[in-house]
């Protein structure tokens, strides 16, 4: 593109950032809207943080996208922080608001729940416990997106007893914190079964997991979007159970940034997701 004098600017950054899909995803939109803004991969050092943050509104910029390592980093180092970032103990979305001052959100319990929406419009996550494995930010981000929605209860199972023991003291009764070993028998009477961990992610080691006991209601939720069909989605639709891919959180999470920094409300579509899925491919 070829930019103006009120060309509107946004970005991510990470250390490192070549892996993100944020420009991919939100230079989609850019293009389809006809919007006179760029999104930029920012390479930002972990002690250069807070200079590149206070670096956002000399340069114009509207806001950026953060991720590893970044995200909990900036709670400390914005102006304002979201009750809902506080919560889950991340940022991810940064707004210059119109004083030049930082506002911190976090995106991720919204992705989450539109992935969620979009797949299995029938879910009532109500109307059963919800499963959840792992205990790392995308898992708070989880579990504050479901008790949002009036999650009833929440078994929380991780390798790590402990950190799954600490969430339960931040977010409450309603988690249920449980050895990874029962893992297995906790499907039982579930609605709703998400891993948030990186096993079954390509290149790394498998999730070993009997779906047996798993209700044949149940919907099944996978983080991961690399493999696209994980083997635990695999083996949850071969049993005829909904299976939900990692990808629609990817992009359904950039949303509310884009809306804020480029004036637009933009739609997760077939298209973006193939365009998207295609560099996943790559």
């Amino acid at each position: 593109m070829i930019g103006s004098g009120k060309t509107l600017l946004a970005g991510v950054m990470g250390w490192p950032v070549a892996h993100s899909r944020s420009p991919r995803v939100h230079g989609f939109w850019l293009e389809r809207h006809g919007v006179d803004g760029a999104y930029l991969p920012l390479a930002v050092q972990p002690e250069k943080l807070q200079a590149a943050l206070d670096g956002l509104a000399a340069l114009g910029f509207s806001g950026c996208n953060l991720t590893i390592p970044h995200k909990v980093a900036a709670l400390d180092l914005v102006g304002e922080v979201s009750p809902l970032a506080a919560r889950i103990g991340a940022v991810n979305t940064v707004i210059v608001k119109k004083d030049g001052t930082l506002r911190g959100d976090n995106s991720d319990a919204f992705g989450f729940l539109e992935n969620l929406r979009e797949g299995a419009p029938q879910l009532d996550l109500t109307s059963g416990p919800i499963i959840v494995l792992g205990a790392g930010g995308a898992a708070r981000a989880v579990c504050a997106g479901l008790l949002q929605s009036s999650a009833l209860e929440i078994r929380l199972l991780n390798r790590n007893m402990a950190r799954a023991e600490a969430l339960g003291e931040i977010f409450g009764s309603a988690i249920k914190p449980l050895p990874w070993t029962e893992r297995h028998a906790a499907l039982q009477d579930t609605a709703l079964l998400v891993n948030t961990t990186s096993l079954g992610m390509t290149g790394q080691p498998g999730l070993e997991l009997d779906l047996s006991l798993l209700p044949q209601r149940a919907v099944v939720n996978d983080l991961v979007y690399s493999p696209l069909i994980t083997p635990l989605l695999g083996a949850a639709r071969e049993r005829g159970h909904i299976a939900i891919d990692g990808l629609g959180m990817l992009l359904h999470q950039a949303r509310p940034g884009f809306a804020a920094w480029f004036g637009v409300e933009p739609e997760v579509t077939a298209e973006l997701r193939a365009f998207v899925a295609g560099d996943l491919a790559a």
